[in-house]
This record gives structure tokens, sequence and C-alpha cells, in this order.
């Protein structure tokens, strides 16, 4: 294998347009009736489309949506906790204090995979008791300001290489409140990535600095372009710097791929045939980093350069509409692991068909919405229509059961 194709196949795997690219293959092949797994049922999307629409307008009556990011999830019940933040790191410039925000959101981003219908977060300021994202969210956030992710007891409101390499999942459960009356889908699985999070920040001391931190990001993506930053860009740093973490053990001629799975039908040629990417939670983590730079007076372009995200929500509005059906249904309780045919390409169509219900959404809305890009489509939104689906229909629980190692999804 020449060092210079694999390379390439690399580069290529690793960008959204071949995501796009291999996603829209597979749709077309379900379309014409020929993928093994699936069929579509065009005429659905239009139900599809106005329930999102409808939702949209309740949870944003004046159509001003912000983007799909883990910064939503930190707001329930109305409780300014970004103000909690920046009384933790006190007087400090608008640099130090972006790199601060990118920090938490990064490991917030790489905690929130599903947790399960069981598990609740209390948080200890407010009483509020919650679980899913918004309660992972909380956790996290309460961990990052009593120094749980900081090796400085005099700077708590951080993450470093060296405490986050030493995080067990004793202390992890400490944090998430995690008992054997209150279990944690796939903990172990978060703090093995968070310890390997640790040492690829160390590794990396030329993106993340001397201290190995995530908020590292900001000086190297803007010493790159002063003037502001492109979402792929944080995307590609992303990739190229963390793929190491992720215990899914896809590889390419010994190259860490992460969020990418082997599937024949997704086409391609040359040494990155038959793989589908997707980095869903890199590209989440994206997502959730666009708002530190705005706020710090960094703008951010080329927004519609990520994807729609493969999760469990999206997919499952597509599922449940009659989009998408499976043309044998899985049994009730099997498991599927990520890497099964199924998943990939029900991942893969919900990657397309987001692009294709993104522009009936806004129609739907109208002149108000007009221009916005699909992070507003997803927050508005899609993901929170698949959720009021699955809870209405299954009490929450996605429509296919994923043996999650807190991960992927």
């Amino acid at each position: 294998m020449n060092a210079q194709t694999l390379d390439e196949a690399v580069a290529l795997l690793r960008r959204t347009d071949t995501v796009r690219e291999r996603a829209s293959a597979l749709l077309a092949l379900a379309r014409a009736g020929d993928s093994a797994h699936f069929t579509v049922d065009d005429g659905a999307l239009g139900p599809a489309a106005a329930q999102v629409a409808a939702v949209t307008r309740r949870r944003y009556p004046q159509l001003r949506i912000p983007y799909h990011s883990r910064w939503r999830h930190f707001e329930p019940g109305g409780v300014d906790r970004l103000a909690w933040l920046d009384e933790a790191l006190g007087e400090v410039d608008a640099a130090e204090r972006a790199r601060a925000r990118i920090d938490l959101a990064v490991v917030s981003v790489l905690l929130d995979a599903g947790a399960g219908a069981h598990w609740r977060f209390r948080e200890p300021r407010t009483g509020l008791e919650l679980g899913r994202s918004e309660g992972l969210a909380l956790a996290s956030l309460h961990a990052f300001l009593d120094g749980r992710f900081s090796s400085d007891p005099a700077r708590p409101a951080r993450c470093d290489a060296m405490a986050l390499a030493a995080l067990d999942s004793d202390a992890l459960a400490a944090a998430f409140q995690v008992d054997a009356g209150n279990p944690l889908l796939g903990l172990e699985g978060r703090a093995l990535l968070l310890r390997r999070l640790g040492g690829a920040l160390r590794e990396r001391a030329d993106v993340y600095g001397p201290q190995g931190r995530p908020g590292g990001l900001y000086d190297h993506l803007l010493a790159a372009r002063p003037q502001g930053v492109v979402a792929h860009d944080i995307l590609s740093v992303l990739l190229d710097t963390l793929s190491a973490i992720w215990p899914s053990g896809q590889s390419l001629g010994g190259v860490p791929l992460g969020d990418c799975w082997r599937l024949p039908a997704a086409g391609g040629a040359g040494v990155s045939e038959g793989w589908m990417p997707f980095h869903k939670l890199s590209q989440w983590l994206a997502y959730s980093l666009i708002e530190p730079f705005e706020w710090a007076g960094v703008p951010v372009g080329g927004l519609g350069a990520l994807t729609g995200l493969p999760e469990y929500r999206n997919g499952g509005l597509l599922l449940d509409h009659g989009v998408l059906a499976l043309r044998e249904p899985v049994t009730a309780g099997q498991r599927l692991a990520p890497g099964d045919a199924r998943v990939v390409e029900w991942r893969a169509l919900t990657v397309a068909l987001l692009d294709e219900l993104a522009p009936r959404v806004l129609a739907r809305l109208g002149p108000a919405a007009a221009g916005l890009p699909l992070a507003c489509v997803l927050e508005g939104g899609t993901w929170a229509a698949g959720r009021e689906l699955a809870a209405e229909r299954r009490g929450g629980l996605p429509p296919l059961a994923i043996d999650s190692d807190g991960t992927v999804f």
C-alpha cells in the first residue's frame, strides 16, 4: 500500500463532502430498490417536514433559532449556567474565556452519548433532576467547575492532559452520581475516551500547547486564519489530532479512522473504497465549538459544510415517519452493533435525507427562515421532533437498540 495513497485515502474519509457523496449514493440505491436493508417512501418526507416545522415554531416562535450544539443542553430551566463558568474564571481576557469554553465543550461532548432510560443527575445548585443529554451536560458542567478535569487546583475551570489521562471510571461515576440504582450506559467507555483524550492532547503540543488543553484550538486556528475560522477547519483539526481516541478499532493501514465503517455498497474508489465515514461526535463537537469562537468576536464561516448528525433522534424521526423502513424488522430485544450493516446504512440514509428534509422545513417556516443553516434546522428541529416521537411511541427509547460503548451515539 503506497504511503501517499494511504494519506490521500485517510484525508478523503475525513472530509464531509465524502460523507455526503457516499450517503447520497446509498440513498439512490435504496430508492432504486437495491438496498438489502431499507426502503424509502418519499411521500413521507412532507409529513416529517411538517412536524419538524411545527416543533420549531413551538420552541422558537420568533424563529430566532440558535445552532444545534452542546450549549443548548446547558440551558434547562432557563438558568444562565454560562454565568457560573464566567464567575469561576474571574477576570480573564476574551481569549482565555474562549479557551475555557472550548475546554468545557470538548469534554462535555465526548461524554454526550446515550445515557439510557434510567440514569438521572440531580443538580446541586437548582435541584433539577434530569436524564439523557441535558443531565449529561449538567453533570459534565459541575464536574468541570469542581476541577475534576484540571490538574491545577488553583485553576479548576479548565481541562488538561494530565488530569484527563488519570481519570478513572470511579471518579467519573462519582461526578455523574452513578450507583447501582442509577446506572449510566457506557461508563467505562466514557472514562476510557477521556483518558485517551488526555494522551492525544499531550502528543499534540503543537496544537494544544504544553499543558494539553483543548482550548489550544483557539490559538492554533486563529494563527492560521486571524480574520476568522472556517467550520470544516475546526473539524479537520479535530479529526487529525483526536481520531486515535475512539475505541471503535476502525483503521486503514494502521491509521485510526474513528466513526467510519465498512459498507461495500458505499462505493468510492481506491484504498478508501467501501468505507462509510460519519464522524458524528467530531461533527457534534465542531458544531459546539462555533459559539465559543463567535462569543470571542471571531467569525466562523462555512457552516453548511458540516452534515446532519447520524444519531438515533434524527434517524428515529425518519423511521417513525415511515420515510425509511427496514425490509426485515429487527426483532424485539435484538441489539445491533454499531458496525452492523443495518446500523451503518441507517445512519448514512439519515445524513442524506436530512439534507433533503432541511429545505422542506425552511419552506414551511416561511421567508423569516430563509437562509438558516442546517445547524439551525437540526436545533429547531429534527432532533427535538425525533425525541418527541420516541417519547410517544417507546418511552424515549430509540427505534433500534444499539450496543453503545458511549462513543458513537
